[in-house]
């Protein structure tokens, strides 16, 4: 996929429709952005 304009326009219209609905298993404050990179980096990250 490439960043299109109009695919996030209709990603959008989808996410607001409630048919495609967005996972975050964990959020970090942006004072802990190398621990949030650590969870990525382990694989266990989802969202």
């Amino acid at each position: 996929m490439r960043s299109s304009g109009q695919q996030l326009g209709e990603l959008t219209k989808l996410i607001e429709a409630g048919i495609i609905l967005p996972v975050m298993d964990q959020v970090f404050p942006l004072s802990e952005i190398n621990e949030a990179m650590s969870y990525i980096e382990s694989g266990r990250a989802k969202g």
